[in-house]
């Protein structure tokens, strides 16, 4: 079997294992609406402030509940040895690692970034944020999961890995969180955000280079432990 239709057969078999799973399908997209619900009746329901941080919520809220799928993105196939074996196949791994990561931002992601208006309105966004809202959304939440899988391979082969794995990615998205939630607010204050988008846009090409090839090694390394 060419690795063409090895990949596209794993790629079909995880989308449909995925929407049978609706439960697990919708957690973080329900999560990513209860932060940002809950946050209004913690502080103050006041439109005006809650303008001002509404970036913040948005993706802080988009950050953790990424982080919530990440222990997903491998674990099933590991657990039942399926992960192993694809890992032996003539394929090089790092292309396997694409096929779950572009799955992992299909069914986690591209959500966050559909129902993120809605959230905008809710919280009182003004209206030049959204269109930095949706671009940033779109060239960060790439940058989400591709930065997971590294630290889904790590952690893969660990009992305990879903506590662990926060401590090794949150450093890697704070770059993505203090630029996104920027590009928004000076969308909001009528400057250009072209700049903060760039960035961006720079670091999911550099993550595009080197994530697929780190988790690829890390997965190794839990399969060999």
């Amino acid at each position: 079997m060419s690795a063409s239709v090895s990949l596209k057969a794993i790629f079909k078999r995880d989308f449909l294992i995925a929407f049978r799973n609706r439960g697990e399908l919708l957690n973080p997209l329900m999560f990513f609406l209860m932060v940002a619900s809950l946050f209004p009746l913690a502080v103050t329901p006041d439109p005006k402030f809650l303008g001002l941080i509404a970036a913040g919520i948005i993706w802080v809220g988009a950050l953790l509940a990424t982080l919530l799928s990440l222990d997903l993105m491998f674990k099933s196939d590991y657990e039942d040895g399926s992960l192993e074996q694809t890992l032996l196949q003539p394929q090089p791994s790092v292309l396997l690692v694409m096929v779950k990561t572009s799955l992992h931002w299909l069914v986690s992601g591209v959500p966050l970034t559909l129902v993120a208006p809605i959230l905008g309105i809710m919280l009182a966004l003004p209206e030049g944020g959204y269109a930095p809202l949706m671009l940033s959304l779109l060239l960060g939440t790439p940058t989400l999961s591709l930065l997971g899988s590294i630290g889904a391979g790590l952690t893969v082969g660990l009992k305990k890995g879903g506590m662990l794995m926060p401590l090794l990615i949150l450093p890697l998205y704070i770059p993505v969180l203090i630029f996104a939630a920027s590009s928004v607010q000076a969308g909001v204050d009528g400057n250009s955000y072209l700049g903060h988008l760039a960035f961006l846009g720079s670091y999911l090409a550099l993550m595009l280079v080197i994530s697929p090839w780190a988790s690829a090694a890390a997965l190794k390394i839990s399969i060999a432990r």
